[in-house]
């Protein structure tokens, strides 16, 4: 399989277009469906959940779609030391560096003469962490989202994952929850877990923000009951671009780019250079390569429909396409890594130098993995102890202050046909001393 180096400039407005638009899941598509099972789960909470669910087990009760402490019990013992070591390693590196994004828990400044006016910081109180499954286990996202929410201080956190047959969930998942400090978590997976989340159901408690990653049927779900719950952003497919220049090892770019390919058919892996005969070599060690390749057909796949080898002008033409395409993985291979971070606007989480592969903040550079994807790294950040928070602002004013302001809000609550406001602040000051 050869991915053909092309350079930017020659590509038409389609096929930059294309590029651009990626695996971007068209989820217009699935919205009515999404929508249905949507209303469903509102209207009938565990029913719903327990006819879809018979697909994994016929027999299945409401009593079911929690995994009790008894299993969690037995998926702990079932996962290998090995594995417990490394999930324990990596939740230190993310708890550590999560902890690191706490803000102060009140400030204040004076405005003006008589006015304090500051903003205190507040977990949310109840949040659900959507776990993926299907092609593969995630324990990795279980650490990713949990942790920050347990940093962030929120007092509630359960957890929906999707069950496989007999109601059975992967037993690494279930130790990484209980090791992220996740008590509750539900065997409901796809928009079914989404919408119990946001509506609630007798057994599944409502919460108040959802986060994690998922396909477009969940991407959708989320969407639809955005507003009645708060979202952390859409996500799609897996999607990397690597930044190079002539001094990269063109079998380590070849490596990465494969490694974010394997994910799924529809993930997305760039490579942008203004090196020629880098660009070259690395399509070479890919198709010297593919052969050998783990999980071919999906990469197959992958490369077809969102894998490119593009060649630039300059390092600036480069940079300046990554921010148009916003990746929501950066790898930076060039002489100077740092340098070239500094003309970095758009990326989702960025890795600096021959030494950083994507998969160490997959999990376990402490760093986190759900991240934007389809350019919305444009205007959103990674998962972070502040999507966990809130921020209400809070003012005093002594009499004098409020006098300092009197004529300035008087006027403008009448200005805006709004009299009562006004009245409010007059009021203070008629006929008393």
């Amino acid at each position: 399989m050869m991915i053909t180096p092309k350079p930017l400039a020659s590509l038409g407005p389609e096929q930059r277009a294309a590029i651009l638009d990626r695996s971007m899941a068209d989820i217009s598509a699935v919205y009515e469906d999404m929508r249905k099972i949507v209303a469903d789960v509102r209207n009938r909470g565990d029913e719903a959940l327990v006819d879809m669910s018979r697909e994994f087990a016929p027999d299945v009760r409401p009593g079911d779609l929690e995994a009790a402490p008894a299993e969690i019990d037995a998926a702990v013992a079932k996962v290998a030391p090995s594995v417990m070591e490394a999930l324990r390693a990596a939740a230190a590196n993310i708890r550590r560096f999560h902890e690191a994004q706490r803000e102060r828990e009140m400030w204040s400044t004076y405005v003006a003469e008589g006015i304090l006016a500051g903003r205190i910081t507040r977990p949310i109180e109840r949040v659900g962490c959507y776990i993926p499954g299907g092609r593969a286990a995630y324990p990795s996202t279980t650490l990713m989202t949990i942790i920050p929410a347990r940093v962030a201080g929120v007092e509630e956190i359960i957890a929906t994952t999707p069950a496989g047959p007999g109601m059975q969930v992967n037993p690494v998942t279930l130790a990484a929850a209980r090791l992220a400090g996740c008590r509750r978590i539900f065997k409901v997976g796809g928009p079914w877990g989404i919408a119990a989340m946001a509506y609630g159901t007798a057994s599944v408690p409502r919460v108040d923000k959802i986060v994690g990653p998922g396909n477009k049927y969940v991407t959708a779900a989320k969407m639809l009951v955005y507003g009645r719950v708060d979202i952390d952003s859409p996500a799609g497919p897996s999607e990397a671009l690597i930044l190079a220049d002539e001094t990269a090892d063109p079998e380590l770019v070849a490596v990465d780019l494969l490694s974010q390919l394997e994910h799924d058919p529809d993930s997305a892996a760039l490579l942008v250079t203004p090196s020629a005969p880098l660009a070259e070599d690395v399509a070479k060690a890919i198709e010297a390569a593919f052969d050998e390749l783990p999980r071919k057909e999906i990469i197959e796949i992958s490369i077809r429909r969102n894998g490119r080898i593009l060649t630039t002008t300059s390092i600036g033409e480069a940079v300046a396409f990554t921010n148009e395409y916003a990746p929501e993985h950066l790898q930076i291979m060039t002489r100077d890594p740092f340098l070239t971070l500094q003309g970095i606007r758009h990326a989702g989480s960025i890795f600096l130098g021959n030494y950083a592969p994507v998969p160490v903040g997959d999990y376990a550079s402490g760093t986190n993995h759900v991240l934007p994807t389809g350019q919305c790294a444009r205007m959103f950040s990674g998962l972070s102890v502040d999507d966990f928070i809130k921020k209400p602002t809070f003012q005093y004013l002594s009499k004098q202050g409020l006098a300092n302001l009197k004529e300035t809000v008087v006027t403008l609550a009448e200005a805006e046909g709004l009299p009562l406001h006004a009245r409010a602040v007059r009021a203070r000051f008629e006929g008393r001393s």
